[in-house]
């Protein structure tokens, strides 16, 4: 696991900065929602006239007005985002920089097989991701302490299970993308995140494209619905975790036929 340390040494830096930004972000909009609490109840009523677009920010479902109602619609929805760049970005990086960086020929002279490279890289990804989000709920559940409100425990931990599952997916397809590319994408992986972001809120206004939900992570880990229902939709879950699995694999058989530049 020589090859997995190193790829967790490597990217702690990034870990931190993206950690502390986005989850400092929402710990202090939390803690910002008493002094914004009487002007919400007014921006609540507003919203909730807004029809397609307050189903799409799923102020139909939670109000703004309470925290639990807050954090489900405006801080889910700033960590979901975030965290969607952060592990594109980590995906995107993690096999295309040997050859972008010209020491995929130093690393292969290893007593390591391709494949074994592919996991331990894979896994690097998957605990920084989990690292992330630990830390990042621990300040938020801090946060809610802190502001003597009450934590609707459940559905906070399911959605955060399904942040974890919806990071994952999006990060091993940038991931997959690193096994075809030379260089690093990153530019391509951002797109994917916040492409995928705009595809859930627009499959939830326009009917025509509803089956868009089929295809964005964010639909099964979207706040308002898990908070709303009490649980994760087991079926677009299932599907995501299909397309995770069939993009591992790609990049699994890419990488092991792939001709690396040294």
């Amino acid at each position: 696991m020589t090859l997995y340390r190193h790829e967790i040494k490597m990217n702690l830096k990034s870990l931190i900065i993206w950690t502390l930004c986005v989850g400092g972000l929402c710990f202090g909009c939390i803690l910002l929602y008493t002094s914004l609490e009487d002007s919400l109840q007014g921006i609540a009523d507003a919203y909730s006239n807004l029809g397609a677009m307050s189903t799409a920010l799923g102020m139909d479902k939670m109000s703004l007005a309470t925290l639990n109602g807050f954090y489900a619609t405006e801080v889910a929805m700033m960590h979901g985002l975030g965290g969607a760049m952060f592990t594109a970005i980590l995906g995107t990086g993690m096999l295309a920089k040997e050859e972008a960086g010209h020491t995929s020929e130093f690393l292969n002279t290893f007593p390591i097989s391709r494949r074994q490279i592919l996991i331990e890289k894979y896994a690097a990804l998957v605990s920084n991701i989990f690292l992330f989000n630990l830390i990042c709920t621990i300040m938020y559940v801090f946060g809610f302490v802190m502001m003597g409100e009450e934590i609707m425990g459940k559905e906070m931990a399911l959605y955060h299970i399904a942040q974890f599952v919806m990071q994952v997916e999006i990060g091993t397809i940038c991931f997959m993308l690193s096994a075809f590319s030379k260089k690093n994408l990153i530019g391509a992986g951002l797109g994917i995140a916040i492409l995928m972001f705009a595809a859930d809120m627009m499959c939830r206004i326009i009917p025509a494209i509803e089956n868009v939900k089929y295809i964005t992570p964010f639909y099964y880990s979207n706040a308002s619905d898990i908070f709303t229902n009490g649980g994760i939709d087991g079926t677009m879950l299932a599907i995501g975790i299909g397309i995770m699995v069939v993009a591992f694999l790609v990049a699994l058989i890419k990488y092991e036929k792939k001709d690396l530049v040294s």
